[in-house]
């Protein structure tokens, strides 16, 4: 079993950059894929990138391709995501994600664990 705690939202001008956190207690850390979602008042909750457990492959939207980067450390059981390039509308509560399943990690119903998300609102 995973708990989930984000940080490193905040608020931020388009164009900067911002690396959220993700910091998981559970053990087996390095076994699980993680994922980062993000959703805007009134939207789905939409896939942003995943990680996977030892071989640190990495899958992305193709929306954040480019400015996102997905990465770990697994001696730390955290995840982070790096964001750049902030445009008005990445503003949105992102969530992380915990799975051992393996498969379409763009799907949010793949993941067993959540973190309670992080804001980033991104000023024009």
């Amino acid at each position: 079993q995973q708990q989930l705690v984000e940080s490193g939202g905040g608020l931020v001008q388009a164009g900067g950059s911002l690396r959220l956190s993700c910091t998981a207690s559970g053990r087996t850390f390095s076994s699980y894929t993680m994922g980062w979602f993000r959703q805007a008042p009134g939207k789905q909750r939409d896939f942003v990138a995943a990680i996977t457990g030892s071989s640190g492959f990495t899958f992305s939207g193709d929306s954040m391709k480019g400015r996102f980067t997905i990465s770990r450390d697994n001696a730390k059981n955290t995840v982070y995501l790096q964001m750049n390039s902030l445009k008005p509308e990445d503003t949105a509560v992102y969530y992380c994600a915990a799975t051992l399943r393996g498969g379409m990690w763009f799907r949010p119903d793949l993941y067993d664990y959540w973190g309670q998300g992080t804001q980033v609102t991104v000023s024009s």
